[in-house]
């Protein structure tokens, strides 16, 4: 394939006299590992909303492998290979672990309704097929021990763990995590970036996340896009986000530039020294 496997194109949305998000763009190439940062309120969510159909862009465009998916309802862009997480978990808490990942490998089945009526072999065969692959994911992400739990009764890491597990059922071209690690211990962040870094490759998708947590960000990604109040103020590699102004300036003050500057000076006489 040429050309970028996501593309985003200047899509803005107002509520009112709000610009939630302006001309926001991106460019994700197959098994890419990005990050959507910004501090809070910054229309971090509401562009991943944008991504996947719970809003419809006022403006500008968003394809996947060139094929524009403006205007489709979520299932159908979910379909197309775009599948996300979300900032507040939403599973079927009463459905068990394991059903909550084979539903979603029913996106992707072959048979139809007389078919599951009738038991054929084919949907015997494709159900036993779905089971095995919802299974696998779940030992992915250490949860096969508790498939057959209500996943209301997972402890909340798991929870997003198998949040994760359900969206990567849909078969993804393009994986959307919102703060996958919120609300987790260390350790538990730890296993989690370990486990994202190998998504790309593993299932040779794209990764975007948001994530609040700057160790975790800095640590994973290849590039980061910087919103503040809807807008793009920086775009690139993580060091160089780390020390840009503008993102300084966003997430701590305008006293935090004169301080910042002040360190990197630092750094490099003593670099030099």
């Amino acid at each position: 394939m040429s050309g970028p496997l996501l593309s985003v194109e200047s899509i803005s949305l107002a509520f009112g006299g709000l610009k939630a998000v302006n001309a926001f763009s991106l460019s994700l190439g197959r098994r890419q590992l990005w990050g959507l940062i910004g501090p809070n309120g910054a229309g971090k969510t509401t562009a991943f909303n944008l991504l996947t159909g719970v809003y419809r862009p006022d403006s500008g465009t968003v394809s996947l492998e060139g094929r524009r998916l403006n205007g489709l309802p979520p299932h159908e862009i979910t379909a197309a290979g775009l599948a996300r997480t979300f900032q507040n978990i939403r599973l079927f808490p009463d459905l068990s672990v394991l059903d909550n990942v084979r539903v979603a490998c029913h996106l992707d089945a072959r048979h139809g309704l007389l078919a599951a009526l009738l038991r054929t072999p084919r949907h015997l065969a494709e159900e036993k097929a779905m089971e095995e692959r919802s299974r696998a994911l779940l030992s992915l992400f250490g949860l096969e021990e508790r498939a057959d739990d209500d996943a209301r009764n997972l402890p909340y890491g798991d929870q997003r763990r198998l949040e994760m597990a359900r969206a990567l059922a849909t078969a993804p071209k393009v994986l959307l995590l919102d703060e996958p690690a919120a609300g987790m211990n260390p350790r538990e962040k730890d296993e989690l970036t370990d486990l994202i870094r190998g998504l790309p490759a593993r299932f040779d998708i794209a990764v975007l996340l948001i994530e609040h947590d700057m160790g975790v960000v800095m640590d994973l990604v290849e590039g980061i896009t910087v919103l503040d109040h809807g807008e793009t103020i920086a775009v690139g590699a993580p060091a160089a986000i780390r020390r840009d102004p503008k993102v300084i300036e966003a997430y701590l003050g305008t006293g935090a530039v004169d301080e910042a500057v002040d360190e990197a000076v630092d750094e490099a006489v003593e670099g030099r020294a």
